[in-house]
């Protein structure tokens, strides 16, 4: 697949990182092209390569927002044309609130122009996009939104990361829901100080 992903802080980086390992085309998007926080990841990654935010949007099918909350609507409006494309959005809004919207993804399908715009990779630590597994079991992770398309690509990605299981939380009403979900595994890893090396598990019975 060509993916762009626009931020290069720990969650895109990891993600830039261990995709261009399984053998994807990774277009970053910057600000700066020049200085920019992952610049180590062109660093012995053959297949990953440098460009302004709109540039990496129009070479790839999927992108991939992995910016500070705040710049959630600043970098759907700068996208350019996504007319066919699948956007993942990675951010929780926290304590950022956009005017007219409870979360980022609402933030960015009402200012971009596709409706397959889907939520993943936000529930769980960089560290365990990095490595996912737990005593030999791949930990879980989850998406929402409304796109069949979105939610299968974001499905593939992480099953090819090494999470076992991809739950669905439901279609774009459950965006706040499974914000509210990373917002847990904030409070258990880093509130109430369990540690970064902890995750989320479906068990049945």
């Amino acid at each position: 697949m060509e993916i762009a992903i626009i931020g290069t802080g720990n969650i895109g980086s990891t993600l830039a990182r261990r995709f261009a390992e399984n053998n994807h085309q990774i277009f970053l998007g910057v600000r700066n092209e020049h200085d920019f926080k992952g610049l180590s990841l062109l660093s012995g990654l053959k297949n990953c390569s440098i460009h302004s935010i709109a540039e990496a949007a129009h070479l790839a099918d999927i992108i991939i927002i992995a910016v500070p909350a705040q710049f959630a609507i600043d970098v759907a409006k700068s996208l350019g044309d996504v007319t066919g494309k699948v956007i993942i959005d990675t951010m929780n809004s926290g304590n950022v609130k956009h005017e007219g919207f409870t979360n980022t993804t609402d933030a960015i399908l009402a200012n971009c122009n596709t409706t397959d715009v889907v939520k993943c990779f936000n529930t769980t630590g960089f560290e365990n996009l990095m490595d996912p597994v737990y005593n030999s079991h791949g930990i879980d992770m989850f998406t929402a939104g409304s796109s069949t398309k979105g939610t299968a690509i974001a499905t593939q990605l992480a099953k090819e990361l090494g999470f076992e299981n991809v739950y669905h939380f439901g279609n774009n009403d459950k965006f706040y829901l499974i914000e509210q979900m990373a917002m847990c595994w904030i409070n258990l890893a880093i509130m109430q100080k369990q540690g970064r090396g902890m995750a989320f598990k479906i068990i049945k019975r």
